[in-house]
């Protein structure tokens, strides 16, 4: 669990990102996930776009995206939103001490 602190930092590293993933008219498939557990272990921070043509709500997308994935959602800004898991292998944001 990420204090409300080293959310705020987080949510100040995603704002210069781009979209890594996104989700389209086939809503949330398996696929789609092994995308974004890839992007997790290897970028640690990671923005994800709802296309127009999906129906899902970015806010439940994302908590049932980070629950299954074991991260941390960090905000969701209207069709995007913004994960973080810490990298066993590929570390590279520290975050703020609790």
């Amino acid at each position: 669990m990420i204090t409300s602190k080293q959310r705020s930092y987080l949510r100040s590293l995603a704002h210069q990102l781009d979209p890594l993933v996104y989700i389209g008219k086939n809503d949330l498939t398996d696929n789609i996930l092994n995308e974004i557990d890839t992007c997790l272990e290897h970028r640690e921070l990671v923005k994800i776009k709802i296309q127009e043509s999906c129906l899902l709500d970015p806010k439940e997308t994302a908590n049932e995206v980070a629950e299954k994935l074991g991260a941390e959602f960090v905000q969701a800004i209207g069709r995007k939103f913004v994960l973080y898991r810490e990298s066993k292998d590929y570390r590279q944001i520290v975050l703020p001490r609790k």
